[in-house]
């Protein structure tokens, strides 16, 4: 009997500005990030804590570390993330007058600078001025 079996990583993204939706987008999961996830079934690693946004356009690939132009990084609302089910959802918020400009990326990482990249999605801009409050929820499946 031959069964086959795939695990795939996938998520999407949903950024609000002041409390609306303004854009929902998937993600690409990253080298580092699968290694991560590797490496955590051994618990030898950081958990995810912050999420970083900016305003690179460069696509989205499998070997990125870091986004192209970082603007700002926020630590996320409950570090690890949230997991319900095969679902581990990261959150954050970005208040006025931080992370401010045609933001176009987002990636998630496990520390406040440098560190693992999880993932990371490029996405038309949202424009965030200094006046608006930027709510970022992440969920990641796994599947």
């Amino acid at each position: 009997m031959n069964t086959n079996d795939t695990l795939a990583l996938t998520g999407k993204l949903t950024i609000s500005l002041n409390g609306d939706v303004v854009r929902e987008t998937t993600n690409l999961v990253v080298t580092a990030g699968k290694e991560w996830v590797t490496a955590r079934m051994k618990n030898t690693s950081t958990v995810m804590t912050h999420m970083a946004i900016g305003t690179g356009n460069t696509a989205a690939a499998i070997a990125n570390t870091t986004l192209g132009t970082e603007v700002a990084r926020q630590a996320l609302s409950t570090s690890g993330g949230t997991v319900a089910g095969a679902v581990i959802t990261f959150a954050t918020s970005y208040a006025a007058g931080t992370g401010t400009g045609a933001i176009t990326e987002a990636g998630v990482l496990n520390a406040a600078s440098g560190g693992t990249m999880l993932a990371r999605t490029v996405f038309g801009v949202v424009n965030k001025g200094s006046l608006d409050t930027m709510t970022i929820s992440w969920a990641v499946t796994i599947s």
